[in-house]
């Protein structure tokens, strides 16, 4: 009785909810703009006194005896003689003004995007202990080794190619001082146009890309490369062979991520759809729902399919048994350390603070969070009114997908908006976790197809419905005039354009991944046998518990 009572309270919640959140951005469409009265006549404007070098020399500085006395309000720190002169003969000139305010621009830009890039790598963290958290004890050790060394294989794969081929063509970039010497990008003509395939530029980091701007770029985007081969590991986790892992994870940061991420984000054909064939402002993914999370979760799904599930998975009849990881406190940790990263996932992916409508870093940070706290609580509502239950691994899971969601969309979109795509995302999430274990019978130890394949692409296409053409980033977005625009605002190319990607991501990004890890089956194999997966992977795989001095309960006997 009393959970039928609760389930009827949080139905009647969950339908108030949405009916407001529909009233809502009933109220926010855009209404038509009301004529301006005409501007009275106005005397002509004097014309401008230009600024002389006699000027800037005269430019008032603090006296010394009043920078000793110090400065509490930070009235005088920073002044005309805080900047740098480039001929002490001539003195401060309008040159070395104009030059530090270019300067100041582009380090602001730098420093932004790098610490952004420095939160990214700090998901990995979060990454660990979740993947760890939803496994068994027996092989903690190996599954944190995996997400350990993601990094340096990723890292390793991204330097001698990867980044040449997703971004070695990107320039320009003014944001982080053009980029100049990322330069060519192979092309083919296709329909008249021509079609960004992959960038040559930036092999090893070596010639001319050894450039400060270059190695700003690569961080940040080695980072996001770093996420997207991580998802698989957790999908294939408790039976995966180390050194398969290290193989197929090699291959992915070259070549399978980085040719996705050329064609959405480094000048190659997804992203000019809007400039060569008007359909929107082509392809756009502001921060990855598709280049890095539908990307990490569609070759999960591959790899799913050829490792097959875990001993004791499924039944003879096919239906699932639950497996449950063996610490949800560091689960639920996890999702934390991921949703703090977030921050810089999303905002960071301006890859500037200053200049070029770079100041909406506070809405893309606040569409985060919003979207990632709707997720959180469709998840658990979906669980609480379907089983009686709040699950907790599930509602953390919410939580990612909700964030999964709003990181294509982030830059594009209003709060309101956030709020319903990341409450569609964890209703999804909970929904595709049950697809795929019921109908596919694939195994996923941690969810990963779902948070990050399903909802991947749910925020793809939230693009092409939410984007309220309020964001205007220095006039344009991929070379077309004018601000992202969704279908409920008014354009229904982009929705077309967004589509498109999808399709790349299930037709394309699905058939690679898969033909690839196919391969790596037959030639080396990716699975260990059956006596080292009951045992744990910990000894054999890693020569080393993760918990040496706990005993460690036998499984009990699940029904077969």
């Amino acid at each position: 009785m009393k959970t039928r009572i609760i389930r009827r309270v949080a139905l009647a919640f969950s339908i108030m909810w949405c009916l407001a959140l529909a009233g809502v951005v009933y109220a926010q469409a855009p209404a038509a703009a009301a004529p301006e009265p005409a501007a009275a006549a106005q005397a002509p404007a004097a014309a401008p006194v230009p600024i002389t070098d006699a000027d800037i020399k005269n430019a008032p500085t603090p006296k010394p005896e009043e920078k000793t006395a110090g400065d509490p309000g930070g009235a005088i720190t920073g002044n005309p003689a805080d900047i740098p002169v480039g001929d002490m003969k001539k003195g401060l000139t309008i040159q070395d003004v104009v030059g530090a305010v270019g300067q100041n621009i582009v380090a602001t830009n730098f420093v932004w995007t790098l610490v952004t890039g420095f939160l990214v790598m700090f998901m990995q963290a979060g990454f660990a202990i979740v993947e760890t958290g939803l496994a068994r004890a027996k092989n903690a050790n190996h599954t944190m080794m995996m997400n350990f060394m993601v990094y340096g294989v990723g890292m390793l794969a991204y330097w001698l190619i990867g980044f040449a081929i997703q971004m070695g063509g990107v320039a320009p970039n003014s944001n982080l001082g053009g980029l100049a010497p990322l330069n060519h990008e192979f092309t083919m003509h296709v329909f008249g146009k021509d079609w960004g395939l992959f960038g040559t530029q930036g092999v090893m980091l070596g010639g001319h890309t050894y450039d400060v701007g270059v190695m700003v770029m690569f961080l940040f985007q080695m980072v996001f490369m770093d996420t997207a081969l991580t998802i698989v590991t957790g999908t294939a986790a408790e039976r995966w062979k180390y050194s398969a892992f290290v193989i197929s994870s090699f291959i992915m940061g070259a070549f399978t991520y980085p040719l996705y991420g050329n064609w959405a984000w480094g000048g190659g054909w997804l992203q000019m759809l809007g400039s060569n064939y008007g359909l929107g402002h082509g392809y756009a993914d502001f921060a990855g729902s598709g280049v890095v999370h539908a990307v990490g979760g569609i070759t999960a799904l591959a790899m799913a399919i050829i490792i097959g599930p875990r001993i004791g998975k499924f039944r003879r009849d096919g239906t699932p048994n639950a497996i449950p990881g063996h610490d949800i406190v560091i689960v639920l940790l996890g999702c934390f350390i991921l949703a703090f990263g977030w921050f810089g996932f999303n905002p960071g992916s301006t890859l500037g603070a200053a200049t070029n409508g770079n100041l909406r870093i506070s809405s893309v940070a606040v569409n985060t969070m919003l979207a990632g706290m709707a997720g959180s609580f469709g998840a658990m509502y979906y669980m609480w009114m379907r089983y009686g239950k709040p699950d907790a691994s599930m509602t953390g899971n919410g939580l990612l997908a909700g964030l999964v969601a709003i990181t294509a969309p982030s830059g594009f979109v209003n709060p309101m908006g956030s709020v319903i795509i990341g409450l569609v995302a964890g209703v999804l999430c909970a929904l595709s976790v049950e697809f795929v274990e019921r109908v596919l019978k694939l195994d996923d130890v941690v969810g990963a197809i779902s948070v990050h394949g399903t909802n991947g692409i749910w925020g793809v296409i939230s693009v092409g419905l939410f984007a309220d053409g309020k964001s205007n980033y220095g006039g344009a977005w991929s070379g077309v005039p004018g601000s992202v625009t969704g279908l409920f605002y008014g354009d229904a190319g982009q929705l077309v354009a967004q589509l498109i990607g999808v399709a790349t991501l299930i037709g394309c990004v699905f058939t690679i991944s898969f033909v690839i890890n196919a391969v790596v089956e037959v030639i080396w194999g990716h699975r260990v046998t059956a006596k080292i997966e009951l045992d744990g992977l910990d000894i054999p795989e890693m020569g080393a518990l993760g918990y040496p001095e706990f005993v460690l309960k036998p499984e009990p006997a699940m029904e077969a």
